[in-house]
C-alpha cells in the first residue's frame, strides 16, 4: 500500500506540474492576444478619432440647417394643406352652382315641354277640331248634292256617270286637304 500511495503522490505532482505549465501557457497567450488586442483598439481609436471628430464637426455645423429645412418643409405641408382646403371649398361651391344651374334649366325647359303641350293641345281643341268639323260639313253637303243630282238623273232617265266612272274617295280625300 506504500507503495500506491508513493505512485498516487508522484502522479499527483506530476498532474500539478502540468497543470502549472499549461495555466502558464495560457497567461502568456493571454497576454500576447491582449496586447495585440490593445494594440488594433488603440490602432482603430487613432484612425476613427480624427472620423469621429470630423462626423461631431459636421453635425454641429449642419444641425441648424436641418433644423430650417424641418421647419420649412413642416410651414410649406400646411400651406398645401389650406390650399387644398381653399381648391376643395371652390369645387364644391362651383358644383353646387352648376347642380343649381342644372335645376333651373330642367324647371325651364319642363315648363317650355308643357307650355308647348298646352298649345298643341288648344291648337288641337280650337282649330282642328273646327276644321274636321268643317270639312266634315262639306263633305256632307257633297254627298246630299250628289245624291239629290243621282236622283235627279235617275228619273230623268239618264244613267249617273259621274258614280260609276269616278270614285268618291278622291273628291273627298282632295276636300279634306
Amino acid at each position: 500500500m506504500q507503495v500506491w500511495l508513493e505512485i498516487f503522490s508522484i502522479v499527483a505532482a506530476v498532474a500539478l506540474v502540468v497543470q502549472v505549465v499549461i495555466l502558464t501557457g495560457l497567461l502568456l497567450q493571454m497576454r500576447r492576444t491582449t496586447k495585440n488586442v490593445n494594440r488594433m483598439v488603440s490602432e482603430v481609436q487613432s484612425r476613427m478619432g480624427p472620423i469621429l471628430t470630423r462626423m461631431q464637426i459636421l453635425l454641429e455645423d449642419t444641425q441648424p440647417k436641418i433644423s430650417t429645412m424641418v421647419n420649412d418643409a413642416s410651414h410649406i405641408v400646411y400651406l398645401a394643406r389650406g390650399q387644398a382646403q381653399k381648391v376643395d371649398r371652390v369645387f364644391t361651391e362651383a358644383a353646387d352652382r352648376f347642380r343649381g344651374q342644372l335645376l333651373h334649366m330642367d324647371h325651364i325647359m319642363s315648363g317650355a315641354l308643357e307650355a308647348m303641350e298646352d298649345a298643341g293641345l288648344q291648337f288641337k281643341d280650337k282649330f282642328w277640331a273646327p276644321m274636321q268639323k268643317a270639312s266634315a260639313l262639306v263633305q256632307g253637303i257633297k254627298v246630299g248634292i250628289d245624291l239629290l243630282r243621282s236622283r235627279r238623273r235617275s228619273s230623268d232617265g239618264r244613267p249617273d256617270r259621274r258614280r260609276s266612272d269616278e270614285p268618291r274617295e278622291p273628291q273627298e280625300e282632295e276636300l279634306f286637304i
